[in-house]
């Protein structure tokens, strides 16, 4: 029961869309004055020009090229990962599976993504930490191997570029950490910083954020806000406040499971006792029926004793009459 409960509430928490993916409410335009129309533009469908991804801008100049390319759609990707799952998924992992399919899409069809080993880090952290509880380990890699396939990637590598990280971070502390993502050093984490500080649009993703995360796991280091702000901020140079918000969702997440684990270990202890009282039922009216029968079978014997007693009395009777008869 606690296993189930702490992957539904943290799948819950992690792989929900709306988690990943902000809502965007129509915009509109004030309705004030006689002549001003409401417009909601956010029923205009987008139109496309031979000019598109060719304005005069770094982005264009970088990314124009895309224009009007066909992007891989999210039911493109569900289908993959069904079909590499081949089976079907226990129901209480189902829809959020099927979230995180799709928030993981939404993040590597950006133009903007590359994936790197701290990306990775965080990929195989979320998928490792939804999936530890899941009742067929097999199948639980498979949908890992299956997720990882359905945004044409490859889960031996992204646990390969993991492992990367994870390896180094091994005997080092937040300050250690904190001059890697200044770019110093020749580590997988210095390289990554460099290659994020050298490109303009970078793209941070939640995966990234909970890599860190692990990071200051591995090396023991709190983690806290001002933790976050600094490496991502200060030392990757960085806006920081989705990092800083993913960590408090994190946090959050972890305090409602140690309270969750509190309150589980609670009713295992409530379980294990009324088990406890049932099975000194049970051994009790064994042991008052195992009694009640042996007084019975006293009972049983003592009128079997009783009985042989009293044919004897017969036959000694009968035998007494006999010798009379003889007699006479």
């Amino acid at each position: 029961i606690m296993n189930t409960l702490f992957a539904c509430l943290l799948i819950s928490s992690l792989a929900t869309t709306s988690s990943f993916v902000s809502h965007v409410r129509p915009f509109t335009r004030p309705s004030k004055g006689l002549f001003v129309k409401e417009v909601d533009f956010s029923t205009q469908a987008p139109t496309y020009n031979d000019n598109a991804g060719k304005a005069d801008s770094a982005f264009a100049k970088r990314f124009g090229h895309l224009a009007g390319k066909p992007v891989k759609t999210v039911s493109e990707s569900m289908k993959t990962f069904s079909n590499e799952c081949g089976g079907p998924i226990n129901a209480l992992y189902r829809n959020y599976m099927t979230d995180l399919v799709a928030t993981t899409h939404l993040s590597v069809v950006d133009a903007r993504f590359i994936m790197d080993p701290i990306w990775a880090l965080g990929f195989i952290t979320v998928t490792d930490v939804l999936l530890k509880n899941y009742p067929e380990k097999a199948f639980a890699e498979k949908m890992c191997t299956s997720l990882a396939k359905a945004v044409d990637l490859d889960y031996d590598v992204l646990k390969k570029e993991a492992s990367k990280v994870s390896e180094w971070a091994q005997g080092k502390g937040a300050e250690d950490v904190a001059a890697a993502l200044r770019g110093e050093g020749g580590s997988e984490v210095a390289s990554v910083a460099n290659t994020a500080k050298g490109d303009e649009f970078w793209l941070y993703t939640r995966f990234f954020g909970i890599g860190l995360i692990k990071i200051m796991e591995l090396t023991g280091t709190e983690a806290t806000e001002e933790v976050m702000a600094k490496w991502v901020k200060d030392d990757l140079g960085k806006t920081s406040q989705k990092a800083v918000a993913d960590l408090d969702q994190w946090n959050g997440l972890n305090s409602k499971l140690s309270m969750m684990e509190t309150l589980m270990k609670e009713i295992e202890i409530r379980e294990k006792k009324k088990m406890a009282d049932r099975l000194e039922d049970k051994a009790k009216a064994a042991i008052a029926k195992a009694e009640r029968q042996k007084e019975i079978d006293d009972a049983m014997k003592v009128e079997e004793d009783h009985d042989i007693v009293e044919a004897m009395k017969v036959e000694e009777d009968h035998d007494i009459d006999d010798a009379m008869k003889v007699e006479e």
